[in-house]
């Protein structure tokens, strides 16, 4: 797997300087709670993140209205390493929040179209930021011939009054690497691609494959491998570490957290509490619903008037009632 510099500078090469986001992930890992909520921010997103690069941490370009120094620094754009061919599009997500915001990307351009087209977005080149984040991306499409071009991107972000946000509006002009020998990068075309990278120390020995080390499995040796089975739905994510489901604990979800087992085919959903198909209801699922009785009794040739329907059709007769249809009260019941 390449480094976690060079992954991490390839997924956020298009806004982010990599020694700052990762002292960024730092600060909030001494503090989890942080989190933008109530002004504008734009970020990768932790699956984008780790699909590059197996490391799950977001990267912000903004936050909570302040465009991040580094993006700022006159050396940003030749401390960025070149962005490798695999990388085709990075997925962003913003969001306005309380504030109204608009956005004008007023530059998209390739200064080799030889090499590389024109960048495109998967939004409109202007308009309002969400108020709730939602994900856009930036496409990268290689024009078929092998070489490095230079792009540009620009983005205006103004409030609904039309003052400029400080820090904007945003200038890059980055490198984008395109090969014509497909699966393959560098000088000389001979080192693999795998896109998303292999993960937990994997080596891509041919484009698209993975050689996983021992205890991984699964085609970017993202899955774990169990030497015992994860029970009750648990799922094996890492060398002999098991995720268990809600109501389920132990190294192999081999306990559950109802004390009394769930009955009728109930799943244990917390502590003591089942979940219960339509047909049975109750603390442990032991008790059979309307629909259920209804659904056995329809099921014999003839309904059991105060009874329940049996597999061989016959009438299970509640208390005080008889016969074949339980249709006869047992008045010294």
């Amino acid at each position: 797997m390449r480094s976690a510099a060079a992954a991490l500078a390839a997924a956020a090469a298009l806004a982010l300087l990599l020694d700052a986001a990762l002292a960024r992930h730092q600060h909030h890992s001494e503090n989890p709670v942080y989190k933008p909520s109530g002004d504008i921010s734009l970020w990768i997103d932790q699956e984008q993140i780790k699909m590059f690069s197996g490391l799950a941490m977001e990267i912000y370009a903004i936050a909570e209205g302040q465009v991040l120094a580094y993006l700022l620094d006159p050396e940003f754009e030749n401390k960025l390493p070149i962005i490798p061919s695999e990388v085709s599009h990075v997925n962003f997500t913003w969001k306005s929040g309380v504030k109204k915001y608009y956005y004008n990307f007023f530059r998209l351009k390739s200064f080799d179209e030889s090499i590389l087209k024109t960048p495109s977005i998967t939004i409109k080149t202007q308009g309002r930021v969400p108020k709730r984040p939602k994900e856009f991306s930036i496409l990268l499409p290689c024009a078929g011939n092998s070489g490095v071009a230079q792009f540009g991107i620009s983005l205006m972000i103004e409030t609904r009054k039309g003052k400029p946000l400080n820090g904007t509006p945003l200038r890059l002009r980055l490198r984008k690497e395109c090969t014509v020998r497909d699966g393959y990068l560098g000088p000389h075309c001979k080192k693999a691609l795998c896109y998303p990278n292999c993960m937990n120390g994997g080596n891509c020995t041919a484009p698209g494959v993975c050689s996983c080390p021992p205890g991984y499995q699964g085609p970017y040796c993202e899955g774990g491998i169990c030497t015992e089975k994860c029970l009750n739905g648990g799922k094996c994510i890492q060398k002999d570490v098991c995720e268990c489901p809600k109501g389920y604990f132990g190294l192999r979800c081999e306990f559950s957290k109802c004390v009394i087992p769930c009955l009728n085919g109930g799943k244990c959903r917390g502590t003591n509490i089942c979940r219960c198909s339509n047909e049975y209801k109750g603390n442990h699922c032991e008790i059979a619903t309307t629909a259920r009785i209804t659904s056995q009794r329809s099921a014999c040739s003839k309904p059991c008037k105060h009874g329940t329907c049996q597999s061989n059709d016959t009438c299970l007769c509640e208390p005080g009632w008889y016969g074949k249809f339980c249709h006869k009260n047992k008045p010294w019941a």
